[in-house]
């Protein structure tokens, strides 16, 4: 079973290939916020994945609150009666995390483990990918060049497949991160601004002379946080900054801050 978020694609490339490999269901966790009860029976041997988006060097908000939020339950047959026991611990044996970023991740999967914890679990392997930059809100983060895309999409391609061999072989104790040079500085100085702060729908403007009015950004919106044509953002809280209305918008309508910065979709 996978769970995964994505704002610009790149997470949901890195999760459909480990479903293929594994032959695992896979989940977008915000269809799932959505339900009213989050309860996921694994079978015997059946891997728990995690794939996110670093977000300010920490996992992003929604992901954390589907963990606290979600039930994780073995279900198995007692062999003396053959009746159906289902326990909340030891869910599964095989544990693992998958991030992308696009330099580096600090500390997000110690702060993944955290929240883990109080489920009773803890990632067996955890995995960074590094991939084309999507942040543009942060003044001195820039998107990357076409080509540096292409470079990273194509590295990754060998990173994602080696990551897909150790989960299928369940190895674990594999720790294969891009913490940077300052990971604790990144997580919870800049990245503790950074998700306190800048996680908001407050600074989303829409240019009204280039909207077209499509819709596209409503519907690619996981929290269904925008409504209305030209597009509205409700300011309730649930917006994550996956920037996903920013970077699909075919008419590069929608802005953010007053920074002009490019867009950026996962394609190979």
């Amino acid at each position: 079973m996978i769970f995964y978020f994505t704002g610009t694609g790149n997470t949901r490339w890195v999760a459909q290939q480990l479903a293929k490999a594994t032959g695992e269901g896979l989940l977008f966790i915000p269809d799932e916020m959505k339900k009213d009860v989050m309860r996921y029976e694994l079978e015997d041997g059946e891997r728990l994945g995690f794939c996110f988006p670093t977000h300010g060097w920490q996992p992003p908000r929604i992901v954390r609150e589907f963990i606290r939020k979600a039930q994780f339950v073995k279900s198995h047959t007692d062999l003396t009666d053959h009746t159906e026991i289902r326990t909340n611990t030891d869910c599964t044996d095989y544990v693992y995390a998958v991030t992308t970023c696009g330099d580096n991740m600090g500390h997000a999967m110690r702060i993944l483990n955290k929240e883990l914890k109080q489920k009773g679990l803890h990632t067996n392997s955890v995995f960074a990918v590094l991939m084309p930059e999507s942040n543009v809100c942060f003044s001195f983060l820039h998107l990357d060049t076409k080509e540096r895309e292409r470079e990273k999409i194509a590295a990754a391609q060998q990173t994602v497949a080696h990551i897909c061999d150790v989960v299928s072989q369940r190895r674990k104790g594999v720790t294969e991160l891009i913490r940077g040079a300052i990971p604790y500085t990144y997580t919870y100085v800049i990245g503790g601004y950074y998700n306190k702060h800048l996680i908001t729908d407050e600074k989303f403007w829409v240019d009204s002379d280039q909207c077209i009015q499509c819709g596209l950004c409503a519907r690619l919106c996981p929290v269904d946080d925008i409504e209305g044509l030209p597009p509205r953002w409700k300011h309730d809280g649930s917006c994550t900054n996956c920037l996903a209305c920013y970077h699909h918008c075919p008419q590069h309508a929608i802005h953010w801050g007053r920074m002009k910065r490019g867009q950026y979709v996962f394609s190979l």
